[in-house]
This record gives C-alpha cells, sequence and structure tokens, in this order.
C-alpha cells in the first residue's frame, strides 16, 4: 500500500540456520560432477601374419628345413609323401633321367620316399638354405666324405636311423624314410629364410598358356594348367605325376630355369653326370595363374638365394603354394 513502509525479512539464525545450511550444503555433495570423457586407447596395429619364405603361405612359425632326395625313374614312381613338399626341383643325373630334391618346412609327411643317393650339384643347390636336413641314401664313394663335410645336418641313411626298406618294391628303389625320426636326427637344421621368392599379385604382362613343358635326354615334363584346382598339374614321361597318397602332383608355380648343365668330377659307374650350376643368372619361365612370363634369374653366390625378375625389371612374383623348378640345359 502507497506509504507503508516494507519489512525486511532476515533469515532465522541459531540452530534452525545452521540446519538449512547442512541441507544446502548436502545438496551440492550429492550432486554429480561433470567431468571429461576418458580417452579412446589407441587400437593396437594388426598383427602381421607369418608367411613361408618357400610358398607364401600363412605357418604358425618357421620349420626346420629338411631336405630329401627322391628317386624319379618310371620304376620307382609314384613317391610318397612329395604333396607336402614346399619346394621340388627336379634336376638331370647320368643317363639323361632325372631325380627330384624336395625341400620339405611347412608340412611334413609321416613317410618319403623312395629315397636315392646324392649328387654334387646337391650341395650347391643346398647352400642357400642356411645349415639345412638332407636326407639321402649315400653317394659315390669319393663323393661321400664330401658330403659329410658339406654345411649340412647329415642324416645320411647309413648313419641315421628312420629308414626302412618296402619289400613290396624292388631295391634300390624301396628306401623310404619316417619323417618325424629324420626331425629328431636334425640337431640344429636352420629354420626356413629368404631365398629370394616374391610371392604376391602377378606382374603386368604374361602370356595366357595352357600348358609348358621341359625334357632331359631320357625324361620329359610337362605342366597343364587346371582352372579348377587353381594349379599347374605335373605330367612325366607323357603320364599323369601321382603319389601314393594323394592323386596327381601340382604346382601353384613353376618355373623352368635355364642354366648351364656341365659334367660333374665324381663319376658314376665311370661316367661323369651332369652338374646344373645354380649359382649365376639367366633366363626362365614362370608359370602363374594359367600364363606365362618369360624371366631372368640371379644367384650371385651360393650363400644367397635366387631372385627372379620380369623382362621390364620388375620382381617376378609367385602365386601362394607349392613351387617347383626345373633345372634345365641352356
Amino acid at each position: 500500500m502507497p506509504g507503508r513502509v516494507r519489512r525486511l525479512v532476515r533469515a532465522p539464525a541459531g540452530p534452525a540456520a545452521l540446519a538449512v545450511a547442512m541441507l544446502v550444503a548436502a545438496g551440492c555433495a550429492t550432486s554429480p560432477a561433470k567431468h571429461p570423457p576418458p580417452p579412446r586407447p589407441t587400437p593396437r596395429p594388426a598383427a602381421r601374419q607369418l608367411r613361408s619364405p618357400f610358398t607364401g603361405e600363412p605357418v604358425k612359425s618357421l620349420g626346420p628345413v629338411l631336405a630329401v632326395k627322391i628317386d624319379n625313374i618310371p620304376v620307382a614312381r609314384p613317391p610318397t609323401g612329395l604333396t607336402d613338399a614346399d619346394i621340388v626341383y627336379l634336376l638331370p643325373v647320368e643317363g639323361g633321367l632325372s631325380r627330384i630334391l624336395a625341400v620339405f618346412s611347412s608340412h611334413f609327411p609321416p613317410v618319403i620316399g623312395p629315397v636315392r643317393s646324392a649328387r654334387e650339384d646337391d650341395l650347391e643347390l643346398l647352400r642357400q638354405f642356411g645349415r639345412p636336413a638332407f636326407a639321402y641314401s649315400g653317394a659315390q664313394p669319393e663323393l661321400l666324405p664330401v658330403v659329410h663335410q658339406a654345411r649340412i645336418v647329415d642324416l645320411y641313411s647309413g648313419i641315421v636311423s628312420g629308414y626302412f626298406r618296402d619289400p613290396d618294391r624292388q631295391a634300390p628303389h624301396n628306401l623310404y624314410a619316417h619323417t618325424q625320426q629324420l626331425l629328431a636326427e636334425a640337431h640344429g637344421a636352420s629354420l626356413a629364410r629368404n631365398i629370394g621368392f616374391r610371392f604376391g599379385p602377378p606382374p603386368a604382362g604374361g602370356t595366357v598358356t595352357a600348358s609348358a613343358s621341359a625334357a632331359y635326354p631320357a625324361a620329359s615334363f610337362m605342366f597343364r594348367w587346371s582352372a579348377a584346382q587353381g594349379r599347374w598339374l605335373v605330367w612325366m614321361d607323357g603320364s599323369p605325376a601321382g603319389t601314393t597318397e594323394d592323386g596327381q602332383l601340382s604346382a601353384a608355380t613353376v618355373v623352368i630355369q635355364y642354366t648351364t648343365v656341365r659334367t660333374s668330377r665324381f663319376l658314376e659307374e665311370g661316367v661323369p653326370p651332369p652338374y646344373a650350376e645354380t649359382v649365376g643368372s639367366g633366363s626362365a619361365l614362370v608359370l602363374r595363374g594359367g600364363r606365362e612370363w618369360h624371366a631372368h634369374w640371379s644367384r650371385p653366390g651360393a650363400d644367397g638365394g635366387t631372385t627372379f625378375s620380369t623382362d621390364s625389371g620388375q620382381p617376378m612374383t609367385f602365386a601362394r603354394g607349392p613351387v617347383w623348378v626345373v633345372l634345365a640345359a641352356r
């Protein structure tokens, strides 16, 4: 009302005021505090998948290298265990025939064979693997001490266990080995390592091809592309090359490596056998994915691996899977 003086209302004093203050303080204490959100953890990069340097395929770990010399004349076929090989080398021997040097590391079959004797050129080829375990049935008397002294884990059938004869096969093409017993003897064998192979998408170019061939004086090899299997099927001496356990042999990549083939200084039954050089350089034909590439190979020294390049100088990449290499005369 006009002219009336307003009274100021004073806050109550004493215990009542203290109670009000405590309630206000309690209300403030129970109010949630506002904090910035915690920082998001930095995502860890995905672990790089370990792959075999021999096949380019995933592996849980790098295994020891086991190389086995395998018989390859018609009476010795079909072989056992060869489908598990990472790399299969075909080499010339006396009489115009061939033998196989099979390299295992990613997978090991229960039994391998038929195992045969070593040749001088095996030693040069094997040095790129470091100190591989080498299984063989023997060697020419003057060559055998050289093999013993080579940089290998020596699995000669005359000094280690694990070998047996198959009575249903004709000797001497009937010597086989239990793989796990060989590996138990292979103390200090090198693990798989880079030997120059590169895997990945195909390089530019290449020519569509259904098959390719290579031959020695008394042995022939043909590789036919199977789109259904995504592999090159192996034929030897005009017939499909089979195994005792799995159908026809096949490869993801085939290399016909042209090189100098001279004669060895160690005679076989009075005749110098061929020696396929694997140190040096030269031309090659590489098959992958139903196409072929003319390529160049180079291995400057025995302790290093073999690299392959296209005619344009780009790396000649291989398809992931088993690799077959035919060492053929230029």
